[in-house]
């Protein structure tokens, strides 16, 4: 069996609902080590795949060029180090890093050791997002002033397990905020500033379950919100400029499908079932906008191409270095009760 050898370390819901499917569904990936002590679990799910005991076994081995680290928020900056230090290319699972300086300090790293680094910001590849990019791109909405992203859902209980807990990197900021800033920056670059609230709202909260930030693009507001008490989301994306308003609802199924045990390339992969967005035009008109199929598996297929094809990253090190700029922000602006510069 030809292809990138590549070793994952985790297999919780990240490695195992993620990462370990997508890379197998890329063909010229080969998923051949994973480190985990869940390996009846992993067996079942990939019995070709051997499970090894320690990071550093895995480091060890010479044909594993690339390292997926998947592991819980903690560990992502010493595995990622330990890994571009034995010579691997990286990818590392969101959040990049608990703090900013961290995040710098692993870019320079990759840079000064050669090797390739690279963040998982997977909701890039969302159906909703893809809607919304394609829409910008014509300039359907004229110039916007308004964009809001939300990430809702319904969890008045506290699930077991350290994102709920008080460690580095937990709290739904980290778990959720990466997603909708790197969407952000995709389309419109770092704002300006951030203004921002987070919160804990459910009463045994011991982290934070709610953030709503605004970043000053000028003319332009970005909102963007999550929370875990929301029983009847309202829309996902909601975009207004002078030549009309977007409204889409709903979240991406690929996540579900992927707990399903279905796969890219599989038939209605990525396809949802909600409703389509609608777009209203300045004009009176009124448009249905079918949604753009969501493709998760393009992240791995543009690792392989820069390792192989000397493609561009389909996510970058610096790009990902700015979220952990933006999240610091939010972080400062939500304690300190202020605006605060990014720019």
């Amino acid at each position: 069996m030809n292809g990138i050898r590549v070793g994952l370390i985790g297999y919780g819901h990240a490695g195992a609902i993620f990462h370990a499917p997508l890379i197998a569904a890329e063909p010229r990936l080969r998923l051949a080590a994973v480190v985990t002590s869940r390996t009846e679990q992993l067996a079942a799910a990939f019995p070709n795949v051997r499970a090894v005991a320690s990071v550093e076994e895995m480091l060890g081995d010479p044909a594993i060029e690339l390292v997926v680290v998947a592991s819980p928020n903690t560990s992502h900056v010493p595995f990622a180090r330990a890994a571009l230090l034995a010579g691997k290319h990286v990818v590392v699972d969101k959040p990049f890093t608990p703090t900013l300086t961290e995040a710098d300090a692993l870019v320079m790293l990759a840079e000064e050791r050669g090797r390739l680094l690279s963040v998982f910001h997977n909701r890039r590849w969302d159906d909703g997002f893809l809607t919304v990019q394609q829409l910008l791109e014509r300039n359907a909405l004229g110039r916007l002033a308004h964009y809001e992203a939300h990430f809702d859902r319904f969890r008045p209980a506290i699930k077991q397990g350290w994102r709920e807990e008080e460690r580095r990197g937990s709290g739904l900021l980290y778990d959720l905020g990466p997603h909708l800033v790197d969407q952000s920056l995709v389309l419109f670059g770092l704002p300006r500033a951030v203004t921002a609230d987070i919160a804990r709202q459910r009463p045994d909260a011991r982290v934070d379950d709610c953030f709503h930030l605004v970043l000053d693009y000028g003319n332009l507001r970005a909102v963007l919100h999550a929370a875990n008490l929301v029983y009847r989301p309202g829309p996902a994306f909601t975009l207004h400029g002078d030549g009309g308003s977007f409204v889409k609802h709903g979240l991406d199924p690929q996540e579900a499908a992927l707990k399903e045990g279905r796969r890219p390339g599989q038939p209605g992969w990525g396809v949802a079932a909600a409703e389509p967005g609608i777009l209203w035009l300045a004009d009176g008109s009124e448009r249905v906008v079918e949604t753009v199929p969501g493709r998760y598996e393009a992240y791995y297929a543009g690792i392989a191409a820069s390792l192989r094809d000397s493609a561009p990253l389909p996510v970058t090190a610096h790009e990902a270095r700015n979220v952990m700029l933006v999240l610091d922000a939010a972080i400062r602006s939500a304690a300190e009760r202020r605006t605060v510069a990014v720019i």
